[in-house]
């Protein structure tokens, strides 16, 4: 933010006519008379305190903004995780090792929901269920009724994701030897995929989980924007827009403690998983 073109300060003054000497003066309360050395330095000291600034905008708390839009922000990621993460399990325990017709069937339906853009699949579910059936709200957060559809939204590639995952994993997993065991001793084919062959489809998954929540709580811009929810998405859209540099680092604060707090459950999930990995417990 500090290197693109403009001058935040004439941003922030807006068209209102200013003289220089008051173009000064706000440089320097905001401290951008002094080298970007020295303000990293200095956000970092406040950081270490929890003080994320003031935004320049709306001329409040950063951590107080970010508070009021976080929540409907991780209702929306944990909605759209949890659909996308059935919908996976659904899609690869039903096609994995199957035969070709109904594995082709996934592979497209899997290659098409990960190259849609999100942007794209909302406006086509929001045309459809919102304007012609009238089924859901188009936009708000007025209750569960104005989840689904971004929900929907953000699952359909989660789905496309996880599943050509976990089915491959899964494929690997049912060609080894107690497979053929667990066969012999006539356990039925749904218990063993759910029971048996899962449990190993669910390791490289694990890892997938951890960096996509991480990435749904940053990356709900566009879904946030198209269905007119509030959340830390439109805010950051709107800071980086208007410059306001405060609202934007605490928004990658948050997203980089979610990707850090994420990776050490994931490690923790892993060794609830695979039962090996227990002894390099310390």
């Amino acid at each position: 933010m500090a290197l693109t073109p403009g001058d935040p300060v004439r941003t922030l003054l807006g068209t209102s006519p200013a003289t220089p000497e008051v173009v000064a003066e706000v440089r320097a309360d905001l401290g951008y008379d002094q080298p970007l050395a020295v303000r990293y330095a200095r956000f970092i000291g406040r950081l270490c305190t929890g003080d994320l600034g003031d935004s320049y905008q709306l001329q409040e708390p950063v951590g107080q903004v970010l508070a009021e839009q976080l929540g409907p922000t991780l209702e929306l990621a944990l909605a759209g995780f949890t659909l996308g993460l059935a919908g996976a399990l659904l899609l690869a325990v039903s096609t994995a090792g199957r035969r070709r017709l109904p594995v082709r069937a996934a592979s497209l339906f899997e290659l098409t929901t990960v190259s849609a853009p999100g942007f794209w699949t909302g406006v086509l579910l929001l045309g459809l269920f919102s304007f012609q059936l009238r089924f859901f709200p188009a936009a708000g957060d007025t209750g569960a009724a104005s989840l689904v559809l971004p929900a929907v939204t953000m699952a359909l590639s989660i789905v496309g994701t996880f599943s050509q995952v976990l089915r491959d994993a899964m494929e690997r997993a049912l060609d080894q030897p107690f497979v053929l065991s667990a066969r012999a001793r006539g356990t039925g084919e749904l218990a063993l995929r759910v029971r048996h062959v899962l449990r190993h489809g669910l390791l490289p998954l694990t890892t997938l989980s951890g960096w996509t929540i991480g990435a749904l709580l940053s990356g709900t811009v566009v879904i946030e924007t198209v269905f007119s929810r509030p959340g830390l998405g439109r805010v950051l859209a709107a800071a980086i827009t208007s410059r306001d540099l405060p609202v934007v680092t605490g928004v990658v604060v948050i997203a980089a403690a979610a990707f850090s707090l994420l990776n050490i459950l994931v490690d923790v999930v892993y060794r609830i998983i695979d039962p090996r990995l227990r002894s390099t417990l310390p």
